[in-house]
């Protein structure tokens, strides 16, 4: 698997721990539903900027959202 399809399924899990649907996260974290959804999909290299408000509305810092990522 490549990095982009890691962080994707990553980003899902945690998302899925906090019992939000794409859609609702991605109104949350102000951000299109179809240009999250292919993050999670790992169609997207995606900016530093996207994954910072990613980790901030997963409530978790930048490290601990690619913490043991390789394992995913």
């Amino acid at each position: 698997m490549n990095i982009q399809t890691l962080f994707g399924k990553r980003v899902q899990k945690l998302r899925h721990e906090l019992g939000l649907s794409q859609e609702k996260f991605a109104l949350l974290i102000e951000m299109d539903r179809t240009y999250f959804a292919s993050v999670e999909a790992g169609r997207r290299n995606i900016s530093i900027c996207n994954i910072e408000k990613i980790a901030r509305g997963l409530n978790v810092s930048l490290g601990d959202l690619f913490k043991d990522i390789e394992k995913e």
